[in-house]
């Protein structure tokens, strides 16, 4: 038995949660906020069958892709002035971090 972390943006959350569905993925979903731009995310709890593992993998594959945004960030020019502009900067955001665990025991009461 193997327990599966995955953090992903809470944008794909509607994607991933009914490719759950449609392959009959339990999961246990938390919500939870962090990383580079304090977007929220969510993260599941997935206990699975060591041989399950690499299906439950493609399916947060496909749903969970990165892409590019735009945001604003503070820089400051020093060029003798003290001026401080807005700029846009290019990050990639959305996919997932998945983690996989060994399970030791499982209960279910």
């Amino acid at each position: 038995m193997k327990l599966i972390v995955a953090i992903i943006q809470e944008k794909d959350e509607k994607k991933l949660s009914q490719a759950f569905l449609d392959n009959d993925i339990r999961a246990t979903k938390l919500s939870s906020t962090g990383g580079f731009l304090r977007a929220g995310n969510v993260t599941y709890l997935i206990g699975i069958e060591e041989e399950k593992v690499e299906d439950v993998l493609d399916v947060i594959r496909i749903s969970s892709q990165t892409r590019v945004q735009f945001v604003s960030s503070s820089g400051n020019l020093d060029i003798g002035m003290d001026l401080t502009s807005s700029m846009q900067v290019k990050v990639k955001v959305g996919g997932a971090i998945v983690f996989v665990l060994p399970v030791d025991s499982f209960y279910k009461f």
